[in-house]
């Protein structure tokens, strides 16, 4: 909560992957506005569901995940999607199959390693009439608020959509140094995930 607070930020998505508990968490315990989310990988890539209640499993089809997001009343976005370098980005003919389905494109990824894939992102939305997102894309405190929405504020998934109308998209692309944070991490992690086993 420091990084959020330092930024000045009045609300956070939590949107870890393939998992709920860790936002559900901080909801309880944080005064921020704490919407809960999923960065789902589906079996063509990453969807997001925001305002969930409870997990959506990993490797459905991107439909199926869709459908699990709405039953609980949730909001569908597609992150970063128009970068290909990363591999867990929607495969663009996935995007197009589901494209009227969609609540919000992100077009601003703070992580995306050319701006170039934000500009035709913002082209995507403008071309079929969605609702923009922005994303930090934050793995590391230091890089929430690299991208944000100025909004009016929302209690709920539908207040939120109309918020969201009338927002404004904020953000820079990160250092490519945050990468290699990322990947220490998961190093880190691996070691104390096989730490038991190596006495």
């Amino acid at each position: 909560m420091h990084w959020a607070r330092r930024r000045r930020l009045d609300a956070l998505a939590i949107t870890d992957h393939n998992r709920i508990g860790g936002a559900l968490a901080l909801r309880e315990m944080s005064s921020l506005q704490v919407i809960v989310g999923e960065e789902i990988y589906t079996t063509r890539g990453e969807i997001i569901g925001l305002f969930l209640r409870e997990q959506v499993p990993a490797y459905l089809s991107p439909i199926e995940t869709i459908r699990r997001i709405r039953c609980q009343g949730g909001l569908v976005c597609v992150p970063h999607p128009m970068d290909r370098i990363r591999g867990s980005t929607l495969d663009f003919s996935a995007l197009m199959q589901i494209v009227d389905q969609i609540d919000i494109i992100g077009v601003v990824n703070a992580r995306s390693p050319l701006a170039l894939y934000n500009r035709q992102a913002e082209e995507l939305a403008h071309s079929h009439g969605l609702l923009r997102g922005a994303g930090s894309d934050a793995h590391q405190g230091f890089e929430i608020g690299r991208a944000y929405l100025e909004m009016p504020a929302f209690n709920d998934a539908r207040s939120f959509l109309r918020s969201l109308s009338r927002g404004r998209v904020r953000g820079r692309i990160s250092s490519p140094l945050v990468h290699l944070g990322s990947t220490c991490a998961r190093f880190a992690k691996g070691l104390m995930a096989a730490a038991p086993f190596a006495r």
